[in-house]
């Protein structure tokens, strides 16, 4: 058992020991949440939250401060310390995250012997400052000057002048937004840690949250205890590498969706193994011209790609992707299609849903990843098309090639390759599926490599598995290493059920 401690009396410099040294004051967690939905979900969660006061700026302990929004949902026997989530993103909530986790774990042997906590990163959620780039009278969506989500939205020196000046505005100014990248989180994991009183960290990251937890290796390598890393990024793959591979993965998901489709001979992509990403878009390209009805407001192509992509990351949302493509195929209607975007984000089209997933995904990456030029950008999106067809939207796609962070008031800090050559880290475990649609598999062999990692190879479809309790090979292994930093002698390989015909 790991014996708890007060906060940590010791920092690595003296100029931070008042933040090392602070008591996490737990309250109801009604004050953090930062929209309607968020606060049925926290006001039935059987959590309490705190906020942890951190520096803005490492460089500068003395100046100004940002609070960190912290959730914990008690072990439901005796705690042997804590279990710190995140879920991803970047820009997922990490409060809201772990609620979900912990409920999906259920009564697991980790939410017996753990606390689960959460917190939202810089720039995310409730952390404050948070990333805010739109207007605070307009949409999250349709907002002129924040068309950066958009892959293909031409854009001008002017738009990006303006995203961000109106990002620097509403998120605390200038130098908050260059706080915002993954390195400064990872520091801010390092005091939470302290607060809490662990000696070491105990971390389970899926998705982004193992690039989070990768860096926090790399930096604080004697202070890891256990460490989980699900769905991995690749830590050697640059900004245009990595993301020409996930468009790929992507392009094997929808491919493996519509052989599930292909079954029924009503699938509306067809039978034809060779015609399926022609067909689909033969529907979805002109909703670039011609948007359709939609819920509360229409549906174009970009809606209609995120709402695919969406329901791609989970087998079990295929179903509804299949249905979502049929009712604009058939019925001129993109509701489905439009909801699966609504509860990626959140569920909520009238909040800034998800706190602010978008934006905090922008502000983050801009931060972590190399500054593109103009001919970067209309390569990846040349070669996005070509290694995954089906997000293609038609149209020369190079027009106003640029990248949206190209202003940015700070270089990045991530750095790529990071984590490499770690010395001193402990036995730690990668999770990877191997149908993975979004970090593939080869990406958990790299990470496994780089870092000495044990790896546990699930074979299936879908994204992150440790946190759904839903798979009795994966929960053991994950339990034995966590609980009692145990792995097997010989790693076994894991299965998911393959998705029946849809």
């Amino acid at each position: 058992m790991v014996e708890r401690s007060a906060p940590s009396k010791t920092a690595p410099d003296a100029a931070l020991q008042r933040y090392y040294a602070q008591e996490l004051k737990w309250e109801d967690c009604a004050d953090f949440a930062t929209n309607a939905r968020e606060a049925e979900i926290l006001g039935k969660a059987a959590a309490e939250c705190a906020w942890l006061r951190v520096p803005l700026d490492y460089e500068d302990p003395k100046g100004d401060t940002a609070a960190v929004a912290v959730l914990r949902v008690a072990a439901r026997g005796e705690s042997q310390g804590s279990l710190v989530f995140n879920p991803g993103g970047p820009g997922g909530s990490g409060t809201l995250g772990a609620v979900a986790a912990a409920s999906a774990m259920g009564k697991s042997r980790i939410t017996e012997r753990f606390d689960v906590v959460g917190f939202d990163p810089r720039g995310v959620g409730a952390t404050d400052p948070a990333a805010d780039c739109y207007s605070k009278d307009g949409k999250t969506r349709g907002d002129a000057v924040f068309p950066l989500l958009a892959m293909n939205a031409a854009l001008t020196e002017e738009d990006t002048r303006a995203v961000l000046e109106r990002c620097a505005k509403g998120s605390g100014g200038k130098a908050a937004l260059a706080q915002m990248g993954t390195r400064t989180t990872a520091r801010d994991m390092d005091v939470l840690r302290a607060a809490l009183g662990d000696e070491k960290l105990t971390m389970l990251g899926q998705s982004y949250g193992t690039r989070l937890g990768a860096v926090y290796a790399e930096q604080f390598p004697e202070r890891v205890r256990a460490m989980i890393l699900d769905g991995a990024f690749d830590p050697q793959l640059g900004t245009i590498e990595r993301r020409l591979s996930a468009y790929a993965g992507f392009q094997a998901a929808f491919e493996a969706m519509a052989a599930t489709c292909a079954a029924k001979a009503e699938c509306p992509l067809g039978t034809d193994r060779k015609a399926w990403t022609s067909t689909f878009q033969s529907i979805v390209q002109p909703l670039g011209e011609q948007p359709v009805p939609a819920l509360d407001q229409e549906l174009d192509f970009d809606e209609a790609l995120g709402g695919v992509m969406a329901g791609l990351y989970s087998p079990d949302a295929w179903p509804t992707v299949i249905s979502g493509i049929a009712e604009v195929q058939k019925k001129g209607r993109g509701d489905q299609l439009l909801q699966l975007v609504y509860d990626l984000e959140g569920g909520d089209p009238d909040a800034q849903v998800n706190g602010n997933l978008s934006e905090a995904l922008f502000a983050i990456n801009c931060m972590d990843e190399k500054r593109l030029t103009p001919q970067d950008v209309a390569r990846l999106r040349t070669m996005t098309n070509k290694v995954a067809p089906f997000m293609n939207p038609g149209g020369d796609v190079t027009e106003g090639a640029r990248d949206g962070c190209e202003f940015w008031p700070a270089d990045p800090t991530l750095g790529i390759p990071y984590a490499q050559d770690v010395e001193g880290l402990p036995n730690t475990l990668v999770v990877s599926i191997t149908g993975d649609p979004t970090t593939p598999h080869k990406g958990a062999i790299s990470l496994a490599d780089t870092l000495g990692s044990a790896l546990l190879t699930v074979k299936g479809e879908g994204h992150t598995i440790v946190a759904s309790g839903a798979n009795p090979c994966v929960d053991k292994i994950a339990a034995d290493y966590l609980i009692d930093l145990e792995l097997p002698a010989e790693m076994p390989t894991c299965s998911v059920k393959a998705p029946a015909a849809q």
